[in-house]
């Protein structure tokens, strides 16, 4: 498929006020040691000759679907996916058996998404020594402490690009709409944001951003139909297929995190549960980009999930989105036919198995 967001472990040197998933958090002692090891364990779980992931990270562009493959990306995130322990214990080991995985598979594009302010010129080198294609710094907005305004951001950027540049990489501008950077054969390096221009400017309704009432998209801001959403989530082996995976291995078909996980990718390979799911109407409609027509065959009428879409922030303030209406109707219905759907396929893998 053309892109894995996997996101490696909770842990965070900051708790920004806009993030989306309150656990991306610093971590202490104890604590820190434990969400370290869920990560360890879970990827360990996962990464055994790596069944329960694609056999290979190849993906068509239906407008060309002659022309030969390309290699897919597997996005390294956190967290943050630099920070010491986590770094040594899951990220690197993550980075060699993958690109090991792949190597005679066609290959695979590795991005390390990181807040860019742990990277050192060290560091730079034992990625790219491992194979990472891309690093891609994600912390230049006014939301990072220390990050506010263009002065200090220009500044930032400036320090990274010329330590980035030196070991030899080159720098690419990401689009969701020009994909150009995609052909890139150098290893190289961007910048991005939770900027007003960047498709994520206007917040997810999520984590610390709903806590503290700053998103501030509306009813006509559909995430779900644009990148990082579910748009062509189930078309793994086409342009645009992306799935999420947690620390703990569950998957969701957007980065944004539907109320009830796919799957769990420490018990089963992502491509069955996709494949499983592809059916059920629901995620079909998730999979057209068009959420509010996700319960139309459960008596949810467009209309209906408009107005299940409407909620009162913790601020008390109205507020109205597509990704409240989808949380709902996972709750209410989706929810129990994801659960069932899952028990089912781990009871003929049992029986799958027991038959070897």
């Amino acid at each position: 498929m053309e892109s894995i967001y996997w996101v490696l472990c909770w842990a965070c040197h900051r708790r920004c006020v806009h993030c989306y998933e309150d656990r991306f958090r610093p971590y202490v002692r104890g604590a820190l040691e434990a969400v370290i090891a869920e990560a360890e364990r879970n990827t360990a779980r996962i990464l055994p000759n790596l069944p329960n992931l694609p056999d290979a990270m190849l993906y068509r562009d239906p407008s060309a679907p002659e022309a030969p493959p390309k290699p897919g990306r597997i996005i390294l995130s956190g967290g943050e996916a630099l920070l010491d322990g986590v770094r040594q214990r899951v990220t690197y080991p993550l980075i060699e058996a993958l690109v090991a995985r792949y190597r005679h598979r066609g290959g695979v594009r590795i991005v390390v998404q990181t807040t860019g302010d742990l990277l050192t010129a060290d560091i730079v080198r034992e990625l790219l020594a491992r194979g990472v294609w891309t690093i891609s710094v994600a912390g230049v907005d006014d939301f990072h402490v220390g990050m506010e305004g263009p002065a200090k951001q220009a500044a930032f950027t400036a320090r990274l690009r010329a330590m980035l540049m030196a070991e030899g990489m080159s720098e690419a501008a990401l689009s969701v709409t020009d994909r150009s950077w995609l052909d890139a054969k150098s290893p190289f390096f961007s910048f991005f944001g939770a900027t007003p221009d960047a498709w994520i400017g206007k917040l997810w309704p999520r984590g610390r951003a709903w806590a503290n009432g700053l998103s501030t998209a509306t009813l006509d801001d559909n995430f779900c139909n644009r990148w990082s959403g579910a748009l062509n989530f189930l078309h793994h082996g086409w342009a645009g297929s992306e799935v999420s995976i947690e620390p703990d291995g569950s998957v969701y078909p957007c980065c944004i995190k539907t109320a009830v996980p796919m799957g769990n990718l420490t018990e089963e390979p992502l491509l069955g549960i996709l494949d499983d799911l592809a059916a059920d109407p629901a995620f079909a409609a998730l999979n057209r980009g068009e959420p509010d027509r996700m319960g139309e065959a459960d008596g949810w009428t467009p209309d209906t999930f408009r107005a299940r879409s409407h909620t009162t922030t913790p601020g008390g303030k109205p507020y109205a989105n597509l990704c409240i209406g989808c949380d709902a109707f996972h709750r209410e219905v989706l929810g129990a036919r994801i659960a069932a759907a899952r028990a089912r396929r781990l009871a003929a893998r049992q029986v799958a198995e027991a038959a070897e």
